[in-house]
């Protein structure tokens, strides 16, 4: 696939989506890059795709393995489901028992003079006329080198020979020879790092940045990928101010009455909702009420899930008189099940902007963002992407709901993360204690498009309204302080059950 940028220049396609848009569109043609990254971020299967989407579009495609058989190769490959077909593969390794007079040819780094091989891959290139080639990899050629001044000229030679050719080369670097080859990186038209990050707990984090493309605009960064069985993802880092979007922005109803008059009318599209307490409080029942309302209104939405499963989330809320199995069969409502465990903050991200982008989610829950801290590197990375999604978010015309649980039930109540800057508008739940029996209040601390109320109200969760708001508190004190108490008379809201 050939690509024309604004300035007219061709571009070829990696074979990888992600990995193009933060190239604008690919790599310039008849160019030598270097990939570079330890064993196992995945420079081979970056390598495959990037021959594989040349068959696609009718291009030669010759990978040249120093490290490893073609039989690995080939292993490699159908584990991936995928096919070598329109790949020539050419091993310069030796293989125990293989006779000389067979066609291959075949070398070994350690006895050979470095002359050598590369007469043998002049070789081959002339013989097959490839428009893309993979050297995999240089660790060796720099061992058979020895002398640096020798290596940069082998180097060199190679990129004016493929140049001549119009071949577009991908050489890998396992970075043997320290953190980063400046020879290599000088001499290559575009340089791009791999990688990978091993936590204590949970899947690896992989990761890469382009560090030098020539003539060439590219987000720079680092970017999240996923190296899967048959899957190789890159998740372009989310930047909010390339994404803007008109759209009209009149109060809707949280679906509680009393809850919209605190809010002074009602929930604002584009503004998020940070919805704060301890555990049991009622957050996600609430939040579950106004995407139900939303969905009501004939809106798409999202809901991602950290904390809960899918099934006791769907169970609890028709327990309360809402039912969320029509929307979901239908596709108006996607309950997204999230393992941080897993899931890289780029992905996420992904995952959001592809809901608003291809679904035309009007509203995204997130439940809970202390789960999401714990799938991110560093709080203060923590800030930095939830900046850009709540930004993104809210550009697009989307109602966000964000729920942060607390710690502790009753008395000083803190949680890991502070939002509230980044919030426009913030709903406080707290337990209190009033004739013997734990109740909750709400209040509204915060709204950026109305003038909120800043009452205090009971909240009560059950049958036959779902989730119903009392009158005010009059005498409710320690809200704040995290230590309440209810001295006053106001009525409280009826038990439903009698």
């Amino acid at each position: 696939m050939v690509a024309i940028d604004k300035v007219g220049d061709e571009r070829i396609s990696t074979g990888v989506a992600g990995l193009d848009d933060i190239l604008g569109g690919g790599l310039t043609p008849s160019r030598m890059y270097l990939l570079e990254g330890a064993p196992g971020t995945g420079k081979t299967t970056f390598g495959l795709k990037f021959l594989m989407a040349g068959v696609r579009t009718g291009e030669a495609g010759l990978y040249v393995t120093l490290s490893e058989t073609a039989a690995e190769l080939r292993a490699v490959v159908q584990s991936h489901g995928w096919s070598l077909d329109g790949i020539n593969v050419q091993e310069l390794v030796t293989e125990a028992g293989l006779l000389a007079e067979m066609d291959q040819t075949i070398l070994h780094p350690s006895e050979i003079e470095l002359g050598e091989t590369m007469s043998a891959l002049i070789d081959v290139v002339t013989r097959l006329e490839p428009r893309r080639v993979v050297f995999d990899s240089l660790s060796e050629m720099r061992l058979l080198a020895q002398d640096p001044l020798r290596y940069r000229r082998q180097i060199l030679a190679m990129k004016q020979f493929f140049a001549g050719r119009q071949c577009t080369v991908l050489l890998l670097d396992d970075k043997t020879s320290g953190p980063a080859d400046l020879q290599l990186h000088s001499i290559a038209h575009g340089v791009i790092s791999l990688e990978q990050e091993a936590r204590n707990f949970g899947a690896e984090r992989r990761a890469l940045r382009v560090a030098k493309m020539r003539g060439m605009k590219f987000e720079g960064g680092w970017h999240d990928f996923l190296v899967d069985t048959g899957v190789l993802e890159v998740f372009p880092r989310l930047i909010a101010a390339h994404h803007h979007k008109a759209f009209a922005s009149p109060l809707v109803s949280s679906g509680i009455e009393q809850l919209d008059d605190m809010l002074g009318g009602g929930l604002t599209p584009g503004t998020n909702v940070l919805l704060l307490g301890p555990s049991g409080a009622g957050k996600t029942t609430t939040a579950v009420k106004c995407m139900l309302t939303a969905l009501e209104r004939g809106e798409n939405a999202d809901y991602y899930l950290f904390d809960e499963g899918v099934p006791t989330l769907l169970l609890r809320s028709k327990s309360l008189g809402m039912d969320l199995d029509g929307y979901i069969e239908s596709g108006h409502l996607v309950v997204h099940q999230i393992d941080p465990a897993s899931l890289s903050p780029g992905e996420f991200a992904s995952r959001v902007v592809g809901g608003v982008s291809d679904r035309k989610a009007a509203f995204v829950g997130i439940d809970s963002l202390n789960a999401y801290v714990h799938a991110m590197p560093g709080q203060s990375f923590l800030m930095l992407h939830m900046h850009e999604l709540l930004t993104y978010l809210n550009q697009q015309g989307v109602l966000t709901m964000l729920v942060v649980g607390q710690h502790g039930l009753v008395g000083d109540v803190r949680s890991d993360i502070d939002l509230s800057y980044l919030s426009d508008a913030i709903l406080l739940y707290r337990f209190f204690e009033s004739r013997s029996q734990v109740r909750t209040a709400v209040s509204v601390l915060k709204s950026r498009t109305g003038a909120n109320q800043r009452t205090i109200r009971e909240l009560r969760l059950g049958l036959p309204a779902g989730v119903q708001v009392g009158d005010e508190l009059h005498d409710f004190e320690g809200v704040l302080a995290g230590a309440v108490s209810y001295l006053g008379s106001t009525p409280m809201l009826p038990d439903p059950q009698g």
